[in-house]
């Protein structure tokens, strides 16, 4: 009897636990929409947060860590997936860790990341990325290749924008990679290249007069030349 008693309990414990947890996901899910309707992120945070610890998903995981990102909150979105590189991370997982490197300054582990989305699938925006981070580690040579794709296959809607001005500015993806092979023909050989280069600068302001990084790089490359002469 004792036993029987016993039983009972424990599967009246069980029902209790399953059934508070059943509420506690259908609360958090509300809450979740009701951030997301508020545009709160920090709301949309802590309810992912706790989705994931009632009902644990790596889907879950990946998106969360995508929002860390987004928010520029790289450490937190490296800390929510780790730098791991694994064949079955997904690709918002494997974007992820690609954009959290990068924005701490670990140019070599985010090319990683970047190459591997690259051969998932193949594009002039990924080609720019790469050969961005290319240029710096100076593999000249590779962050041409990689430019060399990117102008063959960019199309005119294509787009970059750039941050390093008070006011935010877009530029076409063409005149980016124009730019960035500027950037790097002059670095191949700084004496031989210089004109090559300014040439190159000079192109990408003629597809985007507003393109304030080329125009400063043209600037910094023509008092070279001024000072060599």
């Amino acid at each position: 009897m004792k036993k029987i008693i016993l039983l009972v309990t424990v599967m009246m414990s069980f029902s209790a636990t399953a059934q508070t947890q059943n509420d506690l996901l259908k609360h958090f899910e509300a809450y979740y929409e009701q951030m997301k309707g508020q545009g709160d992120v920090q709301g949309i945070i802590n309810a992912m947060t706790h989705l994931q610890i009632l009902q644990p998903s790596q889907e879950r995981l990946d998106t969360l860590a995508y929002v860390y990102v987004s928010e520029g909150r790289n450490l937190e979105a490296l800390n929510t997936l780790g730098i791991e590189k694994n064949p079955t991370d997904s690709n918002i997982n494997t974007e992820v860790k690609a954009l959290a490197l990068k924005g701490i300054n670990q140019p070599a582990r985010a090319l990683v990341f970047y190459e591997e989305l690259f051969k998932r699938e193949s594009n002039p925006y990924l080609a720019y990325e790469i050969a961005d981070l290319k240029t710096q580690l100076q593999d000249y040579a590779g962050a041409k290749a990689s430019i060399d794709f990117g102008l063959a296959n960019v199309t005119p809607d294509m787009k970059r924008g750039y941050y390093e001005s008070q006011r935010p500015y877009e530029v076409s993806l063409k005149g980016a990679l124009t730019y960035l092979k500027a950037l790097v023909v002059f670095n191949m050989n700084q004496t031989d290249n210089l004109d090559q280069a300014i040439g190159l600068l000079n192109e990408a302001m003629t597809m985007d007069a507003n393109f304030n990084l080329a125009k400063i790089s043209k600037e910094a490359l023509e008092a070279r030349k001024a000072k060599k002469e």
